[in-house]
């Protein structure tokens, strides 16, 4: 009888039909896991030998054709056959035709269905790390430029309307408590990856009593799984990872969303280095901030239904993004700085134009919390500004304009004193709880994120 060449095939006599055979087939997609099922194969066939499943020259053997196999994968060498349908059914061809009949044997108690579901916790986890290891550049990035630029006043925007007074150290550090969350978030996936399937055969467990703690130790696993049912099948991780994925992707577009705004020529508050624009084919002046937009744009490719591939995709989106919002940061300017060094200029920023966009409008909240101080209810004292801000529309002027006998008006408890409401800064300033804009609270927001950060670094990632 002729082999199918496939690792079900013995039962089956007639030949696949091509369009089954290219439907079915995942190749193209989970060769990514070539590595990771290399790992997971000579990981197995150890635990094999210690079973006497595998004498120790036929272990020797399989180890020498899989190690030579991974040689192959690293230097772009090795030839995916037609029949290969997947990345498990070429590395175990190709081990047969290196190694000869033994290995055969490396599959003994082994599905391909505990075989895959261990090949994509393998290499998640390593992806984990390497994404975990780019937002903490990122997060690195923001809160070194809060410290650095702090006492820069910008106007702080609701509903793309100007609210109130805030640090430019505060907004930077907005994104860097969303990406702290990220990053715990990602602690708590890890632990889920962090469980071993491999031992767990088809469905109903290894008859040959396999040592899945020997397994783990050797793929680095904190666990095993419990129920081999629910191993083979279990893709919750996958699912979680792309929801993980999908809110970082939130964050950052919302980063970069307000950065194409800031950089606008409406704006003028940060400048993009050439390195992260593009130009236009028609209109010379034009200077894009594309990096940004196409952080924006991508967020939607990490959506799927299946799992391997948005996987990889997601991975490879994510890891892109991350790595250019650094990017960015690192050399974003703003537009008023004029300096003759270029590196400064790329790496400082100046406040010029941030406060040239603040009005006195944004001070309406303040000027109801002077007549608070005073004793007016909060209710009260809204009111009473809000008739104030009535006034300066009416008058076509601005709020520090209108005479004290007008303002006394609204409320006798107004005096000379309201004068140093109009002040940007003072502002800011007294914002000084935990969370605030004024400085010592975002030197205090810096301090606890790069304490934080300090603990995740002398911490071992649970991976």
């Amino acid at each position: 009888m002729e082999s199918t060449g496939k690792l079900w095939g013995g039962r089956f006599t007639g030949s696949t039909d091509p369009v089954m055979e290219k439907f079915n087939a995942s190749i193209e997609i989970d060769k990514r896991l070539c590595f990771a099922d290399i790992k997971g194969s000579i990981a197995y066939a150890k635990g094999l030998t210690k079973l006497n499943l595998l004498k120790e020259e036929e272990y020797q053997i399989i180890f020498n054709g899989l190690k030579q196999i991974e040689e192959e994968w690293k230097n772009n060498q090795f030839v995916i056959k037609e029949h290969d349908e997947d990345i498990h059914t070429a590395i175990e061809r190709r081990l047969k035709e290196l190694a000869g009949a033994v290995a055969g044997k490396l599959h003994t108690g082994r599905s391909r269905n505990d075989q895959v579901a261990t090949d994509i916790r393998i290499w998640l986890k390593d992806a984990l790390d390497q994404l975990k290891h780019l937002i903490q550049n990122v997060i690195h990035v923001l809160v070194n430029r809060a410290k650095r630029e702090i006492g820069v006043i910008m106007p702080g925007y609701t509903h793309l309307q100007r609210a109130q007074p805030i640090q430019w150290s505060h907004w930077l550090l907005s994104h860097a408590w969303a990406l702290k969350r990220d990053l715990e978030r990602l602690q708590d996936l890890a632990a889920r990856v962090n469980v071993l399937p491999l031992g767990s055969g088809a469905l109903a467990g290894n008859a040959f009593g396999i040592d899945r703690n020997f397994l783990a130790s050797e793929l680095h696993f904190s666990d095993i799984s419990g129920n081999s049912l629910d191993a083979t099948s279990d893709r919750d991780f996958v699912a979680e990872f792309l929801f993980w994925a999908a809110l970082v992707m939130t964050h950052t577009s919302k980063i970069a969303e307000d950065l194409i705004l800031y950089s606008s020529k409406e704006f003028e508050f940060v400048k993009f280095a050439d390195a992260y624009s593009t130009g236009s084919s028609l209109m010379p002046q034009k200077k894009n901030p594309d990096s940004a937009e196409l952080i924006r744009g991508k967020s939607g490719r990490v959506f799927g239904n299946e799992d391997k591939a948005p996987m990889f995709d997601t991975f490879d989106t994510l890891t892109g993004v991350l790595k250019i919002m650094h990017g960015i940061f690192s050399t974003l300017a703003l537009f008023s700085q004029q300096r003759n060094d270029i590196q400064s200029k790329l790496n400082q920023i100046d406040e010029k134009k941030m406060e040239s966009a603040l009005n006195l409008e944004m001070l309406a909240t303040d000027l109801a919390y002077y007549l608070v101080k005073k004793g007016i209810p909060f209710r009260e004292a809204h009111s009473m500004a809000g008739q104030v801000v009535q006034i300066a529309e009416k008058r076509a002027c601005k709020l520090n304009q209108i005479d004290l006998e007008s303002l006394q008006a609204v409320s006798k408890m107004f005096t000379e004193d309201v004068n140093q409401v109009w002040d940007y800064h003072n502002s800011v300033e007294q914002y000084t709880s935990i969370g605030g804009t004024s400085t010592k609270s975002v030197l205090n927001q810096i301090d606890r994120i790069n304490e934080w950060m300090t603990k995740q670094a002398d911490e071992t990632f649970s991976l």
